[in-house]
């Protein structure tokens, strides 16, 4: 069966075609928040970091996104680009920030904040979730959190890991340094991952220094007691009962025990 059509449908129909435009930025967000509530649609705010302003984007399920404003020219509409292009999820300007963010940028500490991780594996959802259990003004090397999560040998698979956190400075990446004591790389440059660091009184110079004489861990002869430098355990040792120690096993050698806090070893199997 054919179909037709008459002239006068064929003027309706360029007619019509003459007002074909191309919709402005953000229509398309527009739209879905005026249709109703989507299972693809999420929200965004922006808010001051401890860097800098930051686009955080959230759904039902927590905070799904972080990034420095500064990173997309502080243009929302290429942060809404961005978060499409990794979530497969459209954006909307949020009316709120999700409870607890203000708070946890404030403090440091993201722990009692949602986050939605999923589209990670379970080993990138434990390095993470680790992440966020280093205390602000304190940092840990690479090692340390493979060990803790029971990965001992997965150390590159860590900084892998780390490198695709999709909610940075919430959970807390740039704690995580070199084993060698360096500062190592960042998302989002290294000279954020100092200014977050500097942010929470980390002294870098020093931790540099330590670093290239080898020094990893801080004992105190009072205590007997040694730590990862940044512990603040180890920050309250005067320089009088400091002792540097380069390895856990020259540490043990001497009779000091591990920081049960920072854990610089693994704990010790007792009989």
């Amino acid at each position: 069966m054919s179909t037709t059509i008459d002239s006068g449908d064929r003027a309706l129909v360029q007619a019509l075609e003459g007002l074909r435009a191309t919709p402005p930025a953000g229509f398309t967000e527009r739209v879905l928040a005026r249709v109703g509530p989507t299972p693809a649609l999420d929200e965004f705010v922006v808010v001051d970091g401890p860097s800098g302003p930051l686009f955080v984007a959230f759904g039902a399920e927590g905070i799904r996104h972080v990034i420095a404003a500064d990173v997309v020219d502080r243009d929302p509409e290429a942060f809404v680009a961005r978060h499409r292009e990794r979530f497969g999820r459209s954006l909307r300007p949020a009316s709120a920030p999700p409870a607890g963010l203000t708070r946890a940028l404030e403090s440091g500490r993201g722990r009692a904040l949602r986050f939605d991780l999923h589209g990670l594996t379970e080993f990138e959802q434990a390095v993470l979730r680790k992440a966020l259990e280093i205390p602000p003004g304190e940092v840990r090397p690479y090692a340390w959190i493979a060990r803790e999560i029971g990965r001992p040998k997965a150390v590159r698979a860590v900084g892998s890991a780390l490198g695709r956190n999709p909610v940075p400075v919430l959970i807390p990446c740039h704690r995580v340094v070199r084993n060698d004591g360096k500062i190592g790389h960042y998302a989002f440059g290294t000279a954020m991952k100092r200014d977050l660091l500097a942010h929470e009184h980390v002294d870098l110079d020093r931790l540099e220094e330590l670093g290239r004489t080898r020094v990893r861990y801080l004992g105190s002869d009072t205590t007997s007691v040694y730590c990862f430098p940044t512990c603040r355990h180890a920050r309250r040792i005067t320089a009088a009962h400091r002792v540097p120690f380069r390895t856990a096993a020259e540490a043990d050698a001497a009779g000091f025990r591990p920081c049960r806090d920072c854990r610089p070893e693994p704990a010790r199997q007792t009989a």
